[in-house]
């Protein structure tokens, strides 16, 4: 079983490095007769895209498939890793050491050059520091790691608004770019809930050897209707007229909602969407002063009427 194993692998090889090969060729590589030849490609159709045109045309594989990346888990890594402790070796074919090397080989290759690709991304992603230390430690490597790997991670974190610093484990879902700064959505032990976790925040992350499912999370319907990053638990529908000098620049935002526009005669816009956390949605608006004016709902309106009065209070 094992020699039929190193010989499929063999093939492959050999289809990708000669595509077109005859399963004469193939028979001389491998040392064996076509007959046996034919039986490991019957088996060898059932998991690659092989193809054959025609009687005296050679094999070939279709579309993009390749045997490299080997794609292990870690599990698997460790399993076949294992394998040469768990076999007779007297009883192994000639060639099982150098073919087994060649397969760890090309694993430990695929998982440096995974590691330097995400090195490269971090080293692309220029990231502020918290105004109240002056060093703030990147975590982004370890995070994307446990995320494609599927990790749980280990982490220290600062709760801003209790002040209060927690050890977690976290299964890292999404990473989620908002307002020049970067959230982690996951699965917190500590909670037993999904939570949003803000980067800047975690003080230590070290990835563990446990593995994660998401399950059946959905990223968009877990942020619907929400204006940015913070996740509310009541709608508000809100009606705001843009006059025309920030109109056309208000159509070009990149928002995570899609609002309801209508042009006006005189060029403003009247721009309507319902959002889960007013807050958020009230931080955006009041960057455009005077050329944003909130419509509806009636109570925040006069809420905002207030709070104009206070500041104009202030600088009297």
């Amino acid at each position: 079983m094992i020699d039929k194993v190193i010989r499929i692998f063999n093939i492959i090889n050999a289809i990708q490095a000669n595509p077109g090969i005859s399963a004469k060729d193939l028979a001389f590589k491998c040392d064996v007769n076509i007959r046996t030849i034919y039986r490991d490609m019957d088996i060898l159709e059932l998991i690659a895209p092989v193809s054959r045109e025609g009687r005296g045309t050679g094999y070939r594989f279709m579309g993009k498939f390749f045997l490299y990346p080997l794609n292990f888990t870690e599990q698997e890594a460790l399993v076949f890793s294992l394998l040469p402790s768990m076999l007779d070796k007297d009883k192994l074919p000639p060639g099982f050491d150098t073919a087994y090397d060649k397969v760890m080989g090309t694993h430990l290759k695929e998982k440096s050059r995974q590691n330097s690709i995400i090195e490269d991304i971090v080293g692309v992603i220029q990231m502020g520091s918290p105004a109240y230390r002056q060093e703030s430690p990147n975590f982004l490597q370890p995070i994307i790691q446990a995320i494609l790997e599927h990790k749980t991670i280990d982490v220290v974190y600062h709760t801003q608004y209790r002040n209060e610093t927690t050890e977690r484990k976290i299964d890292p879902y999404y990473l989620v770019p908002r307002d020049q700064r970067f959230y982690l959505i996951g699965y917190c032990h500590l909670a037993q809930d999904i939570r949003t976790f803000r980067i800047s925040r975690f003080q230590q992350v070290e990835l563990t050897g446990e593995r994660f499912d998401k399950g059946e999370f959905n990223i968009k319907k877990y942020l619907k209707n929400t204006w940015s990053i913070d996740r509310g638990d009541k709608n508000v529908t809100f009606k705001v007229r843009f006059d025309a000098e920030v109109a056309r620049y208000i159509k070009e935002e990149e928002l995570f909602i899609q609002p309801r526009m209508k042009d006006q005669k005189d060029g403003s816009l009247i721009f309507e969407v319902t959002v889960n956390n007013e807050k958020e949605f009230l931080r955006w608006i009041l960057q455009y002063g005077p050329s944003a004016e909130i419509l509806e709902p009636q109570a925040v309106r006069e809420s905002l009427k207030q709070q104009l009065s206070k500041w104009i209070m202030m600088y009297q």
